[in-house]
Formats: structure tokens, sequence, C-alpha cells
């Protein structure tokens, strides 16, 4: 699949690392105390993170909003099936996502 919809950095090595399975480069991209919310529902992101690393990936990425920190695709869980999705970050001062925003469109 080509990443190269992705501009900002951040975010294109935390999806490449999503698409790879990479559990350490995922978690590099992210603070040590980030959030994650999912439809609106706070959920436990380590928890994610154990789940999903490895086992979901996005399949294409359709567009990308709000300078490159909101991406849009099709989205394939091991679990799930198949779904379009968005995944939002939120990124600080210092260039890590300390939340992130995923749900079904």
């Amino acid at each position: 699949m080509d990443l190269d919809k992705l501009t900002n950095t951040t975010v294109k090595a935390a999806v490449q690392a999503l698409q790879n399975g990479d559990r350490g480069a995922w978690l590099a991209q992210f603070t040590p105390d980030a959030e994650l919310y999912d439809d609106g529902q706070k959920r436990d992101f380590m928890s994610f993170v154990d789940s999903a690393i490895g086992e979901e990936r996005f399949t294409s990425i359709d567009k990308v909003e709000n300078n490159g920190k909101d991406v849009y695709g099709h989205f394939q869980t091991e679990k799930w099936g198949e779904f379009d999705t968005y995944f939002k970050f939120h990124i600080n001062t210092k260039g890590k996502i300390d939340r992130l925003d995923i749900g079904q469109v």
C-alpha cells in the first residue's frame, strides 16, 4: 500500500509501524501516557496496542486532512473484518502523539 499520501512524518511513521506490525516502532511515536478514544469512548491504549499491532492494518488510505494528522481509509482486522475508518492523531509540541481517536466512518 502506498503511504505517500501521509504528509505528517510522525503519522507516517505510526501508520508504517501499524502496517508492518512493529509494536516498538508504533510505541516510539507516542507519549507514555497516550490516550485512545474509539468511536468517542475512552479505551485503554495499551490494550489496543496489544490487540491491534500485527492484526490490523489499512488496506487503502482514501483521504488525509488536518495537516496530515487525520487519516481516513479502508481497514482490515482479524477480529472485526473490513470497514471504513478514521485515525485522528493529536501531536504534542515535542512531535509525539498524545491522543489517538479512531472509529468507523
